[in-house]
């Protein structure tokens, strides 16, 4: 863990991460699948069993060793994406992001206010680089604030129409993939472009390790579902 960093700061991620988790399985919950309704419990656990590897690794120090090529921090990121291609690729797997509910879906990016305020934290603790925060060049609080309406004014009372919910998706994952290829090129790895004066270390620590291999994941997959569904490619 990150020496002398408040512990309110891991505290306040750590019930983000788990907030995380609990959106993600209430849209499993209130799937329109009853296949996947009843395996909800079993992929929740996997997910949990995902972050309790992820927090082994990086409390052994595993992730601190950043010089190599390729980093060894893609054994935290390749899974949950190759997870993610999986299931836009595979029919099985298209079957199951078509029956989540988009307005649980769309609640989940409420975790993206915590998630930036604790940036900000660790920013004022030399953790992470400005550039990682609202002060800098990351705006995805936007897409959290807005959640809330999107998903009870748009998807719940209907008072918005389908392309205005899709665009507010795009600029969404536009967000999030902005302070995505920041948060990598300001890490401590052998092709750094930005922040050497305070770079990106946070990530290579638990908890804040959970970040990139599982929130970030679950807010991108949260975004395609949605996008998926919305421009009518579940047909």
């Amino acid at each position: 863990m990150i020496e002398n960093l408040p512990k309110y700061i891991t505290v306040v991620f750590i019930l983000t991460t788990l907030a995380t988790l609990l959106f993600f399985y209430a849209a499993l919950r209130n799937s329109k699948n009853t296949r996947v309704k009843t395996k909800s419990n079993i992929i929740f656990l996997c997910l949990v069993a995902w972050l309790i590897i992820q927090a082994a690794i990086s409390l052994n120090g595993f992730y601190l060793d950043n010089k190599t090529i390729p980093p060894k921090f893609v054994l935290a990121v390749a899974p949950p994406l190759l997870a993610i291609i999986i299931l836009f690729m595979t029919k099985a797997g298209k079957k199951f992001i078509d029956s989540l509910p988009l307005i649980h879906l769309t609640w989940l990016h409420i975790v993206r206010i915590p998630v930036e305020l604790v940036l900000y934290l660790l920013f004022l603790n030399r953790a992470v680089p400005e550039l990682m925060t609202f002060a800098g060049r990351n705006f995805d609080i936007l897409a959290g604030i807005t959640a809330p309406f999107v998903a009870y004014f748009g998807l719940q009372q209907k008072n918005f129409s389908k392309k205005f919910i899709l665009v507010w998706n795009f600029i969404g994952l536009t967000l999030l993939l902005n302070i995505v290829i920041n948060a990598i090129l300001s890490a401590p790895f052998a092709f750094q472009q930005f922040a050497f004066d305070q770079p990106n270390i946070a990530i290579l620590y638990f908890p804040f390790n959970w970040l990139p291999a599982f929130i970030v994941p679950a807010v991108l997959f949260s975004h395609l579902v949605a996008i998926r569904r919305l421009t009518g490619r579940n047909r």
